[in-house]
């Protein structure tokens, strides 16, 4: 074979490449223009709008009102995670096929002038995604290798992974702050704001102003760490707290708590003279119409503090509080110390959902910074199918300095997923039980 024949031959092969790349992507825009006309997906998006409008403005505290409105925090939340991993691929040089609001049928899309993505809009609002290019190996032979996730350096990669859980944990901040702007906030650290009379609490003489700095043996600061600490599972039937008083002296207490029944904003103890049968007779109500809870009798302050600066400050802490108690429930779940049923599913969500928005537009904001905090928290620890997960592979990597096969990592968080999937069913059926 002479060299020009052998010349010829490599470039008609390169012709031939070029031709089937480009056939290909003839053939994925003929299938997205045929997918759905511009008219029927802008009908689309405007029926969607308007349901949720309508939904919204005219179905307020309503089985679908609940659902919708769970739908657009989700979304927005999930939005956010995945603009973060976006935002830090293209950044870092990383092809990503396309970045989607929502998910199912495609209702628009667009692509920007030499930018490859497609910018989508799904028919369902729940959440949304980031396709990249290589994230669990070299997935398109037409891309230069460049191109793929799985070839960026660690620290790239790492920067890439973790841009999600940092976006809602920005995003968390920043609707915590809007709540201590706008509507004021409280106290948070661990000072008792009252003290119910003829309590336990009120009995072992213990007074507004006195600060709770330690409940069954963990250091306490926070209202917030005391709720989790008080809900752990307790061998005893009393609870020991370690109270600092006004002038600084400190003083242990083992509190037995008292029983009450509870309804209508009124808690009323229940002794061997008052009995639960006597209360109901008292206030004309039937046992189903009440709660018959257990307290300590504390409570916490409830004075509103206002300004920008205070706003600051209860973002901060009230951030690092959720993150603390969220850390203490999963460690809790591992240790037995909290059961399955402490933990809520879409079916739970749904429920809270319709309990904070009877308490104002505030508590909307909150459980959203509430679920964005839990979102990252969750992404971030290192278990297969998440953010930490895979950023654990990369650590890996680090460590024995090779490559780990793409397809054991795959299968990995395969199995990671499908793990997670029975935990979501087993949390739902117990949600659901709760109804009957």
């Amino acid at each position: 074979m002479t060299k020009d024949t052998k010349t010829k031959k490599d470039e008609t092969k390169k012709k031939d490449e070029v031709k089937k790349i480009d056939k290909k992507e003839e053939i994925i825009e003929q299938a997205e223009q045929k997918e759905q006309s511009p008219l029927i997906s802008a009908i689309e998006l405007l029926l969607i709008i308007i349901f949720i409008a309508v939904v919204l403005i005219l179905f307020p505290g309503t089985v679908v009102w609940n659902i919708v409105v769970l739908l657009l925090i989700l979304t927005l939340l999930i939005f956010v995670h995945e603009f973060g991993h976006f935002i830090t691929a293209k950044m870092s040089g990383v092809h990503v096929y396309e970045f989607a609001l929502g998910m199912g049928p495609k209702v628009l899309g667009f692509k920007r002038k030499n930018d490859p993505t497609l910018y989508s809009l799904r028919a369902l609002p729940i959440g949304g995604y980031c396709q990249m290019a290589g994230e669990e190996g070299e997935d398109d032979s037409s891309l230069p290798k460049d191109k793929f996730m799985c070839n960026k350096s660690k620290i790239q990669r790492v920067v890439i992974l973790v841009a999600g859980v940092t976006m809602n944990f920005i995003t968390a901040f920043i609707l915590l702050f809007c709540i201590g702007l706008a509507w004021g906030s409280t106290e948070q650290r661990s000072y008792i704001g009252g003290v119910e009379e003829d309590s336990v609490a009120y009995e072992a003489g213990i007074k507004a102003g006195d600060k709770i700095v330690a409940c069954n043996g963990y250091k306490v600061s926070t209202w917030d760490k005391l709720s989790v600490v008080t809900s752990l599972k307790n061998k005893n039937d009393y609870f020991e707290y370690t109270i600092e008083h006004a002038d600084g002296k400190t003083e242990n207490y083992k509190l037995i708590p008292g029983e009450y029944v509870s309804f209508d904003d009124k808690n009323i103890r229940i002794t061997e003279e008052n009995t639960k049968e006597k209360i109901l007779e008292e206030y004309n109500k039937k046992e189903d119409e009440v709660a018959i809870t257990k307290m300590i009798g504390i409570k916490a302050p409830s004075e509103k503090l206002t300004g920008f600066m205070n706003a600051i400050r209860y973002a901060g802490i009230k951030f690092a509080n959720i993150v603390v108690m969220m850390l203490m429930i999963i460690w809790g779940l591992f240790t037995g110390k909290i059961g399955l049923s402490a933990l809520s599913g879409p079916v739970g969500m749904y429920t809270v959902i319709g309990t904070a928005a009877k308490y104002g537009f505030a508590n909307l904001i909150y459980l959203a910074a509430y679920l964005s905090i839990n979102l990252g928290v969750l992404n971030i620890l290192p278990f297969p199918a998440f953010d930490g997960g895979r950023v654990l592979f990369v650590g890996i990597e680090a460590i024995t300095r090779k490559k780990v096969n793409p397809n054991i990592e795959g299968m990995f968080h395969t199995i990671g997923f499908i793990l997670l999937m029975i935990l979501m069913l087993v949390i739902t059926f117990h949600d659901i039980l709760r109804f009957f």
